[in-house]
């Protein structure tokens, strides 16, 4: 995916008595916001109407994985910007080197909007902390099945059906030590994927060796996966990147199915910080309470396929359990040994010292 790396939208004055009304005066006219997010979280329209709104300035930078983000913030010890949107287990580092500061969760009164299992902060893993809360929830998407209707006559119901023989050679797998490793786990049966205890890495190691024989290939980019989806005729995608990847086959012409495995699906939350480094903290939760308004909402479920927190998600089913990701016992450990099982180790060589 191609992405811009800053756009500046134009300053506008309204009167202050406008922005009053709209903001509870909590935010004074005028101002910079520095703002880091996704590709479609911070569209022009968007951000153009806060600007409108605040008679602030919005400056936007774009990052597309995990590492850019914590390369950018970190770097200055988050200097450079005022709000950011990162996942809630990601989030954890970011809290532990004090790089994002408490929220006022009063000040965002559009939480009241959201459905109520993003207002109950508490459990949420890693948002609360020493009774503060450190992010408010934005987005979000569960890592479900997309599969191809004409090879899957029967929606998958289960994990499973990624190491099913009947698709070997034509599945396509992420990847990623740490989603895998869980996905192994979830196979496997176990009650937490994030948490991998010492005599379980064996039978974890060996089932991702079978995963890897079945599968045609493997994606990091989603751009990537709809192309080899598309080319490769694969009957089975594990969905990383969740209902964006099935919005953008459909897209892309194909028949596909999504379904949700009764394990439960993997499923991260991305949600809007405040820097350590802010310059306006009235304006960067201003700007957290605007995207939580039906606008921003229907822009990212309309040109991303991406859910918000203030409606109920067209991909999913009231009985569908999600997952939201956490810290893992150890990523190095499950990159290292996914990266041999890529290699096609052995389970005894991929398990030496």
């Amino acid at each position: 995916m191609n992405v811009p790396t800053l756009l500046r939208s134009r300053f506008v004055w309204l009167p202050c008595v406008l922005a009053a009304c709209l903001w509870g005066g909590a935010v004074q006219a005028g101002g910079t916001l520095r703002v880091l997010a996704w590709p479609g979280y911070a569209d022009p329209d968007i951000v153009k109407t806060f600007e409108q709104r605040t008679g602030a300035k919005v400056e936007v930078s774009y990052i597309d994985t995990d590492e850019a983000l914590w390369a950018r913030i970190s770097k200055n010890q988050a200097g450079d910007f005022d709000v950011f949107a990162v996942n809630t287990a990601e989030l954890q580092r970011y809290i532990q080197k004090a790089l994002v500061v408490p929220i006022n969760v009063r000040t965002i009164t559009n939480t009241k909007r959201q459905l109520p299992r993003f207002q109950a902060l508490a459990k949420i893993p890693g948002v609360v902390h020493a009774d503060k809360v450190f992010a408010v929830p934005y987005t979000y998407s569960e890592m479900g099945l997309i599969y191809d209707r004409r090879q899957v006559k029967t929606p998958p119901t289960s994990i499973q059906a990624l190491w099913d023989p009947r698709y070997q050679g034509k599945v396509l797998i992420y990847n990623g030590g740490a989603h895998n490793f869980a996905l192994a786990a979830q196979a496997l049966g176990n009650r937490n994927p994030f948490e991998l205890q010492a005599a379980q890495w064996e039978s974890a190691v060996q089932q991702l060796i079978g995963l890897r024989r079945n599968a045609l290939t493997f994606y990091s980019q989603l751009d990537d996966s709809v192309a080899w989806f598309r080319s490769r005729k694969a009957a089975l995608l594990f969905a990383n990147y969740g209902s964006q990847q099935f919005k953008q086959l459909q897209a892309a012409g194909l028949d596909v199915g999504y379904a949700i495995p009764k394990e439960g699906a993997l499923a991260w939350l991305d949600c809007w910080v405040v820097t350590r480094g802010a310059k306006d903290t009235a304006l960067a939760e201003a700007w957290i309470n605007y995207t939580l308004e039906d606008g921003p909402g229907r822009v990212l479920l309309e040109r991303q396929g991406l859910a918000n927190t203030t409606a109920t998600s067209p991909y999913l089913r009231p009985e569908d359990k999600l997952i939201w990701l956490e810290p893992v016992e150890n990523v190095e450990r499950r990159n290292l040994l996914w990266s041999r099982i890529l290699s096609g180790d052995r389970a005894t060589k991929v398990l030496a010292p």
